[in-house]
């Protein structure tokens, strides 16, 4: 059997089993500081058995040294070695990676990229972030990507500063769910109305994203999953946007929704845990 570890800035979620259709998941475990996190982590795998365990983690993450970044938002949580830390509360060996690059994984194997070897994963919520597949291997490189720190052009009329600690007005600053319900004065972004301008405006910066993905690595498919992706209609406002955008220059990707929805991560882990290349 294998571990498989979903650490979000928000939450952890802990499986343990084979396959997708042998698996069995944990309650949600806050993601607090490291030490109560991890000893809650601990429990959920007590007395198991496992041969490995991956780990599909917040960043952004220092890959090669098995940490989590000077610059994540997680103050508690900069530079923590949660790589030894999962060995060591599991007792087996442990794979590291990003938690949208475990979605991407993820999505290619049992969801929405099944049948390509060249795609972006991108997801839209409390934050954004991306996973990028060329040629049927993860692009890791210098760091990993970071997907939504890249900038955009504004939307008219729209003043907001931006909320990201470290770019203000990049792509997440703008766009994630935060940076949302912290421009129209609400406590979350999903608290907005069907046909409130918030919608359109976060299409067009997502349009963008896409153009800016399509140009610098021409995927045959680009999978959005979040929340904010979910909204009603709002797959089509990209779709509209991206064209917009695009102006005929370059075909454009296939933009889907993500299949394995909320699940996709922590399936991820599980392929890292079984040796499924990134």
């Amino acid at each position: 059997m294998y571990g498989a570890i979903e650490a979000g800035g928000t939450k952890f979620i802990c499986a343990y089993g084979s396959s997708p259709k042998n698996i069995e998941f944990s309650e949600a475990i806050p993601t607090t500081t490291p030490e109560e996190t991890m000893k809650r982590v601990k429990g959920f795998f007590a007395s198991r058995k496992l041969k490995r365990a991956g780990i599909a983690c917040f960043g952004p993450l220092e890959i090669s040294k098995g940490r989590i970044g000077l610059f994540t938002p997680k103050l508690d949580w900069r530079g923590f070695k949660i790589q030894k830390a999962v060995e060591k509360a599991l007792g087996c060996p442990a794979i590291l990676d990003t938690d949208v690059n475990g979605a991407a994984l993820g999505e290619h194997l049992w969801g929405a990229a099944q049948k390509s070897r060249h795609f972006v994963y991108v997801t839209v919520g409390t934050g954004i972030g991306g996973g990028v597949m060329v040629q049927g291997q993860l692009v890791h490189g210098l760091l990993h990507p970071e997907i939504g720190h890249m900038r955009v052009r504004r939307f008219a009329g729209d003043s907001f500063a931006g909320n990201c600690p470290v770019h203000g007005d990049c792509l997440e600053g703008l766009t994630a769910g935060p940076a949302i319900a912290a421009r129209w004065g609400v406590e979350k972004a999903e608290q907005l109305p069907e046909h409130h301008p918030a919608w359109p405006m976060t299409a067009h910066y997502l349009g963008q994203m896409v153009v800016n993905l399509t140009c610098s690595y021409s995927p045959e498919i680009l999978i959005l999953g979040g929340g904010i992706s979910l909204r009603k209609d709002m797959l089509e406002m990209v779709r509209q946007t991206a064209a917009q955008e695009m102006n005929g220059y370059a075909p454009l990707p296939e933009i889907v929704i993500a299949k394995l929805g909320a699940s996709a991560g922590v399936l991820g882990a599980l392929a890292l845990a079984k040796g499924h290349k990134t």
